[in-house]
């Protein structure tokens, strides 16, 4: 598998030829590369970076090479160790650093690893910035230290503390209420830094946590994706335990599903919905989500009285959009919620925070808040590229379906005349095409996007 390179940062497989893989040349040059392009954008002032990382047994040895270079280049790291993907850009921000790193693949398998590049506001990277870095690599033109100047390692093990101590301090986490509720919640962190934070938030929430899946050894026990078909084990302990939920979180902590006292999937899709109901009730402005996720959060947000509006997908992409419509709350569909006022970037913690804080105020089970969203369903399929380009499969379906409305600003969204839906994009992260596809039941939903594979097939 080659080495995909997004403004979300460089990720690839452990094993493979030395152009292919994530191997120790590859690290060195673009943290050296990262390294040198806050140099010049911070007229070669002292430079302070943060590192954390998530279960993975990779991860230890990425950071350690990490270190290296930035000795070698005369920075300051701070080794956050075990930490998650929100807890180092709230660190980043609050301690006024220069930018930062987080090691991980995110929602990809143990094959996996990834450098997550942010700028001093602990945000991801721009386009701009990951071009100047790449180009900084083709030049060569990263400078290590002279003797004079001598980098630093501090280590910090409280990232994820005070990442929580923020959450709890905002005024709509109701943790008076949470805790009088005296939740009963079952947590899978897919033996990652989840099952060090979600366990730690809930505690202080006064909150009985039954574990699963919570030692962060990096040996992910299923697919780390937080997908019902990866959530059965989850399922059966909340029934089994009588709980009144289930939480589920990605390795980094940045993805969040919920699952109902019933065993039932809340749905990943429904999370930013249901916490963008609690933050309209309480603050009214602007949503944002991305072009593959429900429509249901539309529907909620006009009904308020408020605005929506859609992104391009990626993390960068919502951010933008939500800052230059001033949105109170968006994400994406696959459980990523922001809430600027805490951070912009997705954050399962702060979900929690705000899932919990409108459970205890609707006074009502979780399977019984998920009734009072619409019964929308979803498809989420992939698809290799293999007889056709990318560019003619999308002439072709934009051909096939001419009377649809069509989308063009990220991949291709086909608007069907029943308000059922369609969008194929190129993924960040793999070579693939994601197809999304959304109508009232999961049949039709499977039905588009299986006709759709089947076209793209028949080229």
């Amino acid at each position: 598998m080659p080495l995909i390179k997004s403004i979300s940062g460089i990720r690839g497989t452990l094993k493979g030829n030395k152009d292919s893989s994530l191997n120790s040349d590859v690290i060195k040059n673009y943290t050296s590369s990262f390294i040198q392009h806050l140099k010049n954008i911070n007229k070669n002032k002292p430079i302070s970076i943060a590192v954390g990382r998530d279960g993975r047994i990779s991860g230890k040895k990425i950071c350690e090479i990490i270190s290296e270079v930035s000795l070698n280049m005369g920075i300051k790291i701070i080794d956050l160790g075990y930490s998650t993907t929100p807890s180092v850009e709230v660190f980043i921000e609050q301690e006024k650093l220069d930018g930062g790193i987080m090691i991980s693949a995110s929602h990809n398998g143990i094959e996996w690893n990834a450098l997550k590049l942010f700028n001093s506001k602990g945000e991801f990277i721009s386009k701009d910035d990951f071009d100047n870095i790449n180009n900084i690599i083709e030049k060569k033109s990263f400078k290590h230290r002279d003797v004079s100047t001598v980098g630093k390692i501090i280590k910090n093990s409280n990232s994820i503390e005070r990442h929580i101590n923020l959450i709890l301090s905002h005024e709509l986490i109701n943790v008076n209420r949470i805790k009088s509720a005296n939740f009963s919640i079952v947590v899978d962190g897919i033996n990652s830094t989840g099952g060090i934070a979600v366990p730690d938030l809930l505690k202080r929430l006064n909150v009985d946590v039954i574990k699963l899946n919570c030692e962060p050894n990096g040996n992910f026990i299923h697919d780390p994706e937080p997908l019902e078909k990866n959530l059965f084990e989850l399922s059966k302990l909340v029934v089994k335990h009588n709980a009144d939920l289930g939480i589920a979180v990605d390795p980094d902590v940045d993805r969040l599903a919920f699952i109902d006292e019933k065993g039932g999937y809340f749905g990943e899709e429904f999370t930013l919905v249901a916490c963008a109901d609690y933050v309209l009730n309480k603050n009214s402005g602007s949503t944002v989500s991305n072009l593959s996720s429900t429509k249901a959060l539309k529907e909620l947000t006009q009904t308020k009285g408020c605005n929506y509006y859609y992104s391009a997908v990626g993390e960068v992409n919502v951010v933008e959009m939500m800052k230059s419509k001033k949105a109170v709350i968006g994400g994406e569909g696959n459980g990523g919620i922001i809430f600027p006022s805490i951070h912009y970037g997705r954050d399962a913690l702060i979900g929690i925070g705000l899932f919990l804080s409108h459970l205890v105020e609707k006074k009502c089970s979780v399977s019984n808040l998920r009734k009072q969203y619409p019964s929308y369903y979803m498809a989420k399929k992939k698809i290799d590229i293999t007889n056709a380009s990318f560019e003619e499969i999308f002439q072709f379906l934009k051909n096939e379906y001419s009377e649809c409305e069509i989308i063009e600003i990220d991949g291709l969204k086909i608007i069907f005349s029943d308000s059922s839906w369609v969008h194929l994009r190129k993924s960040n992260t793999e070579e693939i095409i994601r197809i999304y596809s959304e109508a009232e039941d999961t049949l039709k939903a499977t039905l588009i996007a299986d006709r759709v594979i089947s076209l793209v097939n028949s080229l």
